[in-house]
């Protein structure tokens, strides 16, 4: 009865207890279901096709084709899926390398098991960009010191920045501020030249590096 609220997750990682309890997590939630689990790289692409999920929780480090790879083919295929990664690796240059092949979220194995749940929330509904303030904070050395242009953010752009952190859609934003999307869109391409940066990423690790939101 309640099939077309659910967000369809596949979940994947090489360690049995460590599915047990993120399936534990996501499906407290009447709007979560996991409809795969995978151990390998090879039975991650095969049970994306099998089932065509929302989303697949993606471990970056597993057997028979790691993560990278993982997404990598599954972009090749431009399959409809959104892929949120976990990892216990927080280096800049790591995660970086995920976000230009594509993946969708970002976060460490050791975060809070709710903020796993949360991103993959956001994530489905079309949140880009989505990882912890501690990801962020080992990218805080990727953006260049833009001087003061931070100080010249309006309040609407940093409500508007705030919501970006959250990992909100630019519809998600425009709702919760009662704006057009049309206002929103404008308002980040001031936010994007006032903070020198080119991309929702960026601008995310600028607001929580400097404290913006």
């Amino acid at each position: 009865m309640h099939s077309t609220r659910w967000i369809r997750v596949v979940l994947a990682d090489d360690f049995p207890m460590v599915r047990i309890g993120i399936r534990s997590l996501l499906e407290r939630g009447e709007d979560i279901q996991v409809v795969g689990e995978a151990a390998n790289g090879e039975e991650v692409l095969a049970l994306v096709r099998e089932t065509n999920p929302d989303v697949l929780v993606l471990d970056i480090k597993m057997p028979r084709m790691d993560g990278v790879e993982v997404v990598r083919k599954l972009k090749s295929e431009s399959v409809s899926l959104r892929i949120l990664a976990l990892s216990a690796y927080a280096e800049k240059e790591f995660v970086l390398s995920l976000f230009e092949i594509g993946v969708d979220g970002y976060l460490l194995k050791d975060e809070a098991p709710d903020m796993i749940v949360d991103a993959v929330r956001s994530i489905a509904r079309g949140g880009q960009g989505w990882f912890s303030r501690r990801v962020a904070a080992a990218l805080a050395g990727y953006l260049k010191d833009g001087g003061n242009a931070a100080q010249k953010l309006t309040p609407r752009e940093r409500q508007v920045l705030g919501l970006v952190v959250l990992g909100k859609t630019n519809q998600e934003i425009a709702l919760n501020l009662k704006v057009s999307q049309s206002t929103v869109e404008k308002c980040m391409i001031r936010i994007y030249s006032k903070l020198d940066v080119t991309s929702r990423v960026e601008a995310a690790v600028r607001a929580v590096r400097d404290s913006l939101v």
